[in-house]
């Protein structure tokens, strides 16, 4: 398993460097925000029924670039300073950068789904992932001492996508798991 999550992890080069780690998720997040992100007058986005305390959309752009920047920062402190030497064994740098790099991944693909292909079922699923994968990511990183920083900035992280799947859930469930066609019916 390792050796395929070597092949799927970012380059080492990127998690060494603390801005790259930092800037590489908060330049996709938002490329992938902006490029998605749903017209505020399409009428089947608005007719999409939301679950009980959904924050309003401007809280969402600010919240995701801190936790993109923390992800990095993680990133880099777990596995970009471990290759330096520090005592994290290689299997565990290898695994953790590999995972980092498939969350990511699902982290991005997860607007895409919801707001454009408008599958609530696909993105709730990628959500439920991201969930593990992270929870996973921060349980291991705060095992360790020379890690323990990566696994408490993982933290907020995991809470709000605890949170993002209770929403993702509840706008799935409340629509039948369908939102296509939504504004046909109102």
């Amino acid at each position: 398993m390792t050796s395929f999550l070597h092949h799927l992890a970012l380059p080492d080069a990127v998690f060494r460097s603390p801005a790259a780690s930092i800037l590489l998720p908060i330049s996709f997040g938002t490329a992938i925000g902006y490029s998605t992100r749903p017209d505020v007058n399409d009428p089947d986005i608005l007719a999409i029924k939301q679950p009980p305390l959904r924050p309003p959309n401007y809280v969402f752009g600010p919240v995701w670039t801190v936790l993109y920047g923390l992800m990095g920062y993680a990133a880099h402190r777990a596995i970009g300073q471990t290759t330096a030497g520090l005592d994290v064994p290689r299997d565990t740098q290898i695994i953790s950068a590999g995972l980092y790099t498939l969350q990511l991944g699902l982290n991005l693909a997860w607007m895409p789904l919801f707001f454009k292909l408008k599958r609530p079922i696909e993105a709730t699923l990628d959500s439920v992932a991201l969930l593990g994968i992270n929870g996973y990511l921060a349980a291991l990183w705060l095992e360790s001492p020379s890690t323990e920083v990566a696994g408490w900035c993982m933290v907020p992280y995991v809470a709000w996508l605890g949170f993002a799947t209770y929403l993702s859930a509840g706008a799935g469930y409340l629509n039948n798991w369908s939102f296509k066609g939504k504004s046909k019916k109102h």
